[in-house]
């Protein structure tokens, strides 16, 4: 909870020191996002604490537009403008950490959602990620490649641009300068060495497609873009990965076989998708259990899950009461290349077809992969349903 006590509203500066200490809170507890929500009865304040919104504080309803100004003044934003969506960035004490704002009119007031962007010194390399050993070498062998797309797919928050970063990071050690590396993102969260990163600028028509049509003139090897969007992107993308390439590109998607039936339904071509496309990983992040989690005999906490022992979550000081501490990588990886799968894509199987090919070809399941670590009491079976679902 953050505390009110050391803030007079009465203070000239108030609004200055409380945006600067909501925004310190937040990299010093490692969130992803802050929220700041306007309400009848005030200004919400929310961490988004290892994937979940935890509230922090409420401001009065008084106080609460002059706060939003106050955000919207250090991410260089037009505070005169209450009807319409901003966005802007604020540059951290630390030149590592970047935060991105996003303003929205509603009913109340101003609604602000401050996304804190992690600092380069984190998850570096492959190793680093947490990759379960046979998906760390299978994505390993693949960047190795010097043509084909890789997507990483997932979920709003998964860590798909962070295993795109290392991956990045993984060919410039592994080439020295041997090889050239671009990236076209929206926007550029880390800076990674060794790579010529550029971010989008709508208001120039640099938009992900055009950027990397432009890209391609730079004589390029490795290529980065930010997310596939569109099928303008899609379509580029892959032309890309056929011409001497290696693609990487994040995507949003339930799983691996379905990122492939999502690329054919926007209209990319199967015989592209069949001689462009190397591998999809898929990954999840889930919490996983503080040291005061208990053991469970309850079949019920099961929640239809295939597990031989389970811990439930109880919360204690250490883990600020939610019952876990930090998360991890959970991921499935497939490759198209030589399987039957590959030919399934030609012949536009659904995603159901696609996916029972996938693991007949290999690929261990992300919900495989999920009661592993149930069993290997590393989460609990409400964390995996929370994170997955029940489908």
């Amino acid at each position: 909870m953050f505390d009110l006590k050391n803030f007079d509203p009465a203070d000239p500066q108030y609004a200055t020191r409380i945006v600067d200490a909501i925004l310190a809170e937040g990299r010093a507890c490692g969130a992803s996002d802050l929220h700041l929500q306007p309400t009848s009865q005030g200004l919400e304040l929310k961490y988004r604490l290892n994937g979940v919104l935890a509230p922090a504080a409420v401001f009065s309803a008084k106080m609460g537009p002059n706060i939003i100004a106050r955000l919207k003044v250090k991410a260089e934003l037009l505070t005169y403008h209450t009807d319409r969506p901003q966005e802007g960035r604020i540059r951290g004490p630390d030149t590592d950490v970047e935060m991105r704002v996003s303003t929205f009119p509603t009913l109340h007031g101003e609604r602000a959602v401050v996304r804190f962007f992690g600092g380069s010194d984190l998850y570096q390399r492959l190793d680093d990620l947490g990759l379960p050993a046979d998906a760390l070498t299978a994505l390993r062998n693949l960047l190795a490649e010097t043509s084909g797309a890789i997507v990483i797919s997932g979920p709003a928050g998964s860590g798909k641009t962070t295993t795109a970063y290392a991956c990045l990071r993984e060919i410039a050690q592994r080439n020295s300068d041997a090889r050239s590396l671009v990236s076209i993102e929206d926007p550029i969260e880390v800076a990674v060495e060794r790579v010529a990163q550029s971010q989008v600028n709508p208001q120039t028509g640099l938009d992900l497609s055009a950027g990397l049509r432009f890209l391609m003139r730079q004589d390029p090897e490795v290529i980065f873009v930010g997310e596939i969007r569109d099928r303008a992107t899609a379509d580029a993308a892959m032309q890309a990965s056929l011409t001497g390439h290696l693609m990487l590109t994040t995507f949003h998607a339930g799983s691996a076989a379905e990122t492939v039936s999502r690329l054919l339904d926007m209209g990319i071509e199967p015989y592209i998708l069949r001689s462009g496309l190397l591998a999809v990983v898929n990954q999840r992040l889930l919490r996983q259990l503080c040291d005061c989690a208990r053991e469970s005999n309850d079949v019920e906490d099961r929640l239809g899950l295939s597990v031989e022992r389970m811990r439930r979550a109880v919360g204690c000081e250490a883990c600020r009461g939610t019952g876990f501490q930090g998360r991890f990588l959970i991921a499935e990886l497939v490759v198209l290349m030589r399987t039957d799968l590959g030919r399934a894509v030609l012949s536009r199987a659904d995603t159901a077809e696609l996916e029972k090919l996938a693991l007949q070809a290999g690929m261990v399941s992300r919900w495989t992969r999920a009661c592993q670590a149930v069993d290997a009491g590393r989460t609990s079976p409400a964390e995996v349903r929370r994170v997955m679902g029940f489908t």
